[in-house]
């Protein structure tokens, strides 16, 4: 019995529903990245990290490759770059109409004053 689509893309999302993945991903986006920098750029312990980019790993988003002691990741396809950066652009537009939503309510006179 397969998976309803919408079922399919709650999982994906779900999936991506931490925060530290979305960094990582966000991480990602300028290309491979050693698990060091990853480590550096974010205050997270390392066995977290670990875990987080299994997670991702498992899922086929990120792929991961060893040179001697060092294991750089990188996404496994535009697609979820193109995601994330979408994923701004909608943020970015429900800021700006909650702000307008505000100065209306100022400018009505509502919101405590």
């Amino acid at each position: 019995m397969s998976v309803p689509l919408y079922q399919a893309k709650a999982q994906f999302f779900r999936m991506l529903g931490h925060p530290v993945r979305i960094r990582v991903l966000e991480l990602l986006q300028d290309g491979p990245t050693p698990v060091r920098e990853l480590l550096a750029a974010m205050e997270i312990e390392p066995s977290a990290l670990s875990q987080q980019l299994a997670v991702l790993r498992r899922s086929g988003i990120v792929t991961s490759t060893r040179t001697g002691s060092t294991v750089v990741y990188q996404m496994a396809g535009g697609d979820v770059a193109e995601l994330m950066r979408a994923a701004r652009r909608i943020l970015t537009q429900m800021i700006a109409g909650q702000h307008e939503l505000l100065e209306e309510l100022r400018e009505a006179g509502v919101g405590g004053e």
